[in-house]
């Protein structure tokens, strides 16, 4: 070698400053493995509620303004006329009273009588002829046997063109103007009447007792249609729909009536399956929802078996009559029986073998929630019980519970404003909702879904909306930092506007509550480590320092709440909580873990990472965190601490507080090297391995021995800990005296045994490896100023040849398919990281056998 040659190499040491120039992807690799890290940490564990409730016993909400979870149900609750609730608005009465029509059988003097308004007929009265013959015809059923009962209370009709004073009129008063019928509707023939006997739940089938199912039904009708207009399709309809309710529909009721009253122990699956078969024929024939003319009083039927108290039995009861349409408090009472049933664990059997889950779909995707908001609130608090069981949560999957609830949440968004009547009703739906979702994010064929339906997106619209609700909040943070786990659903929720922003007016909101701020910082962590976009966004997000760092000091014990709470949120200030949050030690350990996370995540990116090292009230967090918390009690805060330090020592300005204070650090990192946790031992060294491009750092280095530590990591089979190791040696081999120093610890026999073990499976550590040989092996003067013996004699320098031969041979070394990314990954570390120094150093080494 010439003399020019020897004299450029003398001055060719490498280092560990890092290159500005971001070519490939290798480059960006070794960089990244040099000193930039992502954290990562434990989701926040959220113990399982084990006792079913709308709201969990550390409910916010008083117990006067929120629905109840307990509550008695019978018959008597169900309205006996299913309509549209009232208005709540009182008429007045009028001021004249009516004139009472004359009897049915009777002829009114047309000369001196003015025509009267008839009452509301039953659609099967329709235009079936004049008022005589009508009379005659009910008259023609015999009734005499039937006993004279009273009616049942609440059961009078009062037409839609009654006075209030015709409430008054007497049972026979109105038996005579109705022709005699005293027991039944006076609204209904005498085939379809709603007869009501008071020790009979079946009251439906009484008319038609002591004749044939059809008897009644053909002479009646018959008789009345040769009367009326037989040519008009409504009474061909009504017909037809008399015939069926008799063929069809009486029989099952009367195998009700008879199981009901036997009371074996076998009544409840008789009455399970005689309902199915019911609905089943309701089905087949158009019966259901409000089609069917004899609807009111099947319902009162089917009201009256709630009161045998069988679970089983409600359920059945419940997905017919909701099949039947009931509106009204009738909706609400079948919605509340069907979540009594869902409060036991032991039921959940029973939705899974009952289609009542899709009747429960159907009200939350066809009802008002302005008109049936109580009613939907228990429905969905069913779907949250039934979603904490396994098999009915992935069934609740399977029918597309999540496009479902993205579509609820985008009805309630309008009833959001606080003025609105309807706000704290919404707020007690999306607990329950939110809660639901909760549970579905936990399934990992749910998670494309939550993308693909846009519910990311309404989750932040309801946590923009409910800001001041903590339960909605939680619930939906908690949704956040399962799906943020995963990088489909974490780069989505990255993508959607003032998303960073929110969680920083949610942190400054609700910076007391430690479960809520523990779960959006883990989120946050999770954006920042997988989107640079995210770390930019969230670093100018308005606030954002002085929130993260008001946290910091606030659970480190070393300051106030943060300071950008007054301007971000206001109300949070009016509430009575502490100044400061009285957290303990354990209690604030996880929330230091995310937080500390997040910032080292932030400061990867290279215009974030200087400003952060530049912050003198960050770098003082840090350094106070690693000097007053033991490795005993909060190891992975102190790792994460001392990953953060390493980042931000990463970046050399001359405004870093990091470089300025590196000594400082240094001390500080002592602790970390010398513990029993390899994470924090591998941490430090990684500190090191920046710090020491300072002068002051290597002689501290050198002074308190910590070279002989590092040099022993030679020895890990751990090839990280090798990596971090060699880049503290290299950065040390730079003075003459440290290298005279390495070499008596017999460090170039160490880096050739790391070569030949590692080589072939990491050229990144190979490339290093043969850095600092070159630069131990670099002529200078020793301690005497003399020249030092060489390091390795004639057999070690050879071997090490042979291996620097090998491993340059391409075609032996490399076994790639192409197309292959890790392959050509691998391929490109070679070529950039290990090539160019092993060539030069092979050729030292040759030189000096030759």
């Amino acid at each position: 070698m010439s003399s020019m040659e020897r004299k450029r190499e003398k001055h060719s040491l490498f280092s560990l400053n890092p290159d500005p120039r971001r070519k490939t992807s290798a480059e960006i690799v070794t960089e990244a493995r040099h000193s930039l890290r992502t954290l990562h940490t434990q989701r926040p564990f959220t113990p399982r509620d084990n006792h079913r409730h709308l709201f969990g016993e550390t409910s916010s909400r008083t117990r006067d303004g929120r629905p109840p979870s307990t509550f008695s149900l019978y018959s008597r609750n169900f309205e006996t006329q299913d309509s549209r609730p009232g208005s709540g608005t009182r008429l007045s009465p009028l001021e004249h009273k009516p004139i009472l029509p004359v009897a049915q059988d009777e002829d009114p003097d047309p000369v001196t009588s003015k025509p009267l308004p008839k009452p509301p007929s039953d659609p099967l009265d329709l235009k079936r002829g004049v008022a005589g013959a009508r009379a005659r015809l009910l008259r023609a059923g015999s009734l005499t046997s039937l006993p004279p009962v009273a009616r049942p209370r609440g059961m009078e009709y009062v037409s839609a063109d009654s006075r209030p004073e015709q409430k008054k009129l007497s049972v026979k008063k109105r038996d005579k103007d109705c022709g005699g019928l005293s027991i039944l509707n006076p609204h209904r023939t005498n085939n379809e009447s709603g007869l009501q006997h008071p020790d009979s739940v079946f009251s439906l089938l009484q008319p038609d007792k002591g004749r044939g199912p059809l008897a009644g039904a053909r002479t009646e009708l018959g008789t009345e249609l040769h009367v009326g207009n037989e040519d008009k399709p409504a009474s061909q309809e009504a017909v037809d729909e008399s015939v069926l309710w008799n063929v069809k529909i009486v029989p099952l009721l009367k195998e009700l009536e008879s199981v009901a009253a036997g009371g074996s122990k076998e009544a409840v699956e008789l009455l399970c399956d005689a309902c199915d078969r019911l609905h089943g024929a309701l089905a087949e024939q158009g019966m259901l929802g409000r089609r069917c003319k004899r609807r009111a009083g099947l319902l009162r039927t089917l009201f009256r078996l709630i009161d045998l108290n069988s679970d089983q039995l409600n359920l059945q009861l419940a997905k017919l009559t909701l099949a039947l349409s009931v509106s009204g408090n009738n909706l609400l009472n079948i919605c509340k029986l069907i979540f009594k049933i869902s409060r036991s664990e032991s039921n959940d059997i029973l939705f899974q073998n009952n289609s009542i889950i899709d009747s429960l779909l159907n009200v939350l995707r066809f009802e008002d929630v302005l008109l049936s908001g109580e009613a939907v609130l228990y429905c969905v608090g069913t779907l949250k019980f039934l979603s904490g069981n396994s098999v009915l949560l992935r069934l609740l999957l399977a029918k597309d519970c999540v496009g479902l609830a993205t579509v609820l949440m985008q009805k309630l968004h309008p009833l959001a404003q606080p003025d609105h009547t309807q706000f704290s009703i919404a707020g007690h739906i999306l607990v329950q909702l939110t809660a639901t979702l909760r549970n579905l994010s936990d399934l990992s064929e749910a998670r494309p879904l939550f993308v693909s339906h846009g519910t990311l997106t309404e989750l932040l619209q309801v946590l923009r909306h409910h800001r001041g609700d903590k339960e909605v909040c939680t619930n939906v943070a908690r949704v956040f930092s399962k799906l943020s786990s995963y990088s489909d659903c974490c780069l989505a929720l990255a993508q959607i506007p003032h998303c960073c922003t929110l969680f920083i007016e949610m942190l400054s909101k609700h910076h007391q509550k430690q479960d809520l701020v523990l779960r959006l910082l883990f989120t946050l962590g999770n954006l920042t480590s997988r989107s640079d976009e995210a770390r930019v966004l969230l670093f100018t997000a308005a606030g954002c320092m002085s929130e993260l760092l008001g946290l910091y000091g606030t659970y480190l014990g070393r300051g106030e709440p943060p300071a950008a709470c007054a301007p971000h949120a206001p109300a949070a200030m009016e509430t009575s909580d502490p100044a400061v949050c009285p957290v303990s030690l354990r209690e604030s350990e996880d929330v230091l873990v995310k937080l500390v996370r997040v910032l080292a995540n932030m400061s990867i990116n290279p215009a974030v990472g200087p400003a952060l090292a530049a912050n003198t009230q960050l770098v003082d967090f840090l350094m106070d965190t690693l000097d007053f918390r033991s490795m005993q009690e909060s190891e992975e805060l102190l790792v994460n601490v001392a990953a953060t330090i390493n980042n931000l020592s990463f970046y050399q300005e001359d405004s870093s507080v990091v470089r300025l204070r590196g000594l400082t650090v240094a001390k500080l990192m002592l602790k970390l090297l010398l513990s029993s946790s390899t994470e924090a031992m591998l941490e430090a060294t990684r500190v090191f391995g920046n710090l020491s491009q300072s002068m002051e750092v290597r002689e501290f280095i050198l002074r308190n021995k910590v070279h002989q530590f590092v040099v022993t990591l030679l020895d890990s089979k751990n090839p990280e800990v090798c990596f971090s190791a060699c880049g503290v040696l290299t950065n040390l081999a730079l003075d003459p005296s440290s290298r005279a120093t390495l070499t008596e610890e017999g460090t170039h026999t160490k880096l050739a045994d790391c070569l030949r073990d590692f080589g072939p499976v990491d050229w990144q550590l190979a490339g290093l490896v043969c850095r600092t040989l070159w630069n131990i092996t670099e002529d200078g003067g020793t301690k005497t100023g003399t020249e030092p013996p060489s390091m390795l004699d004639h057999q070690e320098k050879q071997a090490l040849q042979e291996v620097l031969t090998l491993y340059l041979d391409k075609e032996e070394v490399l076994q790639w398919d192409a197309g292959d990314a890790i392959c050509d990954l691998r391929r490109a570390c070679w070529e950039m990281e290990f090539l160019p120094v092993a060539q030069r150093l092979r050729n030292r080494i040759k030189n000096q056998v030759d």
